[in-house]
């Protein structure tokens, strides 16, 4: 029996010399060819196709950033015929007329002559009128208000234009500046004398959308920039900044309809 015993166990160090032969012999061919070195001509195929899809990646965003502005005009401006001729092509379908942009055509002599019109005594004083009615009607006379003042700020008409002048004012904080529109001034009643104040326009989200503040007349910085200038700015978010800015004579601004301050609280 001890013979037997003997005859069947087998050493440890045979074992693992088998198992570690064994596993060598039975190892994964994906792994023994990850192992082998890689030859010259595969890296030189892999930086070739790295700089080549660099290559493609780089000119295909050129092509997006040169198009996407170009069809952004494309579209708006289409849309907008599209709008505009709506207005008198149904006229013209109904007369066996069917041209397109006719009704277009039609709408911008219609526009046009409108502000000879509104330009002349007579058509100045039935526009009158007709504000007169929308005023007094309950709901039509707000979003006639805030529609107004949107017309009033782009109006080439300087006398009725909303913004005065494009100001820059030290906001939020010292040493940070933001773009506003001055659009009117106020006079604060104080025991030690008056201070003038205009009120500044800094839109936040949108032209129409900001706050209003007031700031001493001597504290604003006047740029060299006219209103559509200003206008164009905030529009692009800033990316038609001029590269050099300089300030005018700091005037005070002075307005015909100051109303003193303590008088409004």
């Amino acid at each position: 029996m001890a013979d037997d015993k003997q005859s069947t166990s087998i050493p440890l160090t045979e074992h693992s010399g088998f198992s570690k032969s064994g596993s060598s012999s039975l190892q994964d061919p994906e792994d023994a060819q990850k192992s082998r070195p890689s030859s010259p001509n595969s890296s030189t195929r892999k930086a070739c196709y790295g700089v080549l899809q660099s290559w493609v990646s780089k000119k295909f965003m050129t092509g997006c950033v040169v198009l996407f502005p170009v069809a952004v005009t494309f579209f708006v401006t289409w849309w907008f015929i599209q709008f505009v001729d709506g207005f008198f092509s149904p006229i013209y379908e109904r007369l066996g007329v069917d041209i397109f942009g006719l009704g277009f055509v039609t709408s911008l002599f219609f526009i046009f002559f409108v502000g000879i019109f509104a330009s002349s005594w007579m058509g100045a004083t039935v526009f009158w009128v007709g504000e007169w009615f929308i005023k007094r009607m309950p709901f039509m006379k707000h979003i006639y208000a805030a529609s107004k003042q949107i017309s009033a700020a782009i109006s080439p008409d300087q006398n009725t234009t909303a913004f005065k002048e494009v100001a820059i004012i030290r906001h939020p904080r010292l040493g940070e500046y933001a773009f506003g529109f001055i659009t009117s001034s106020v006079i604060l009643q104080k025991d030690d004398g008056d201070e003038e104040l205009c009120s500044v326009y800094v839109p936040t989200n949108h032209l129409y959308i900001g706050d209003i503040f007031l700031v001493n007349s001597n504290e604003i910085i006047r740029p060299n920039l006219s209103i559509r200038e200003g206008i164009e700015i905030i529009v692009s978010v800033g990316m038609t900044m001029p590269q050099v800015i300089s300030s005018i004579e700091s005037i005070p601004y002075h307005s015909s309809n100051r109303i003193p301050l303590n008088r409004m609280m």
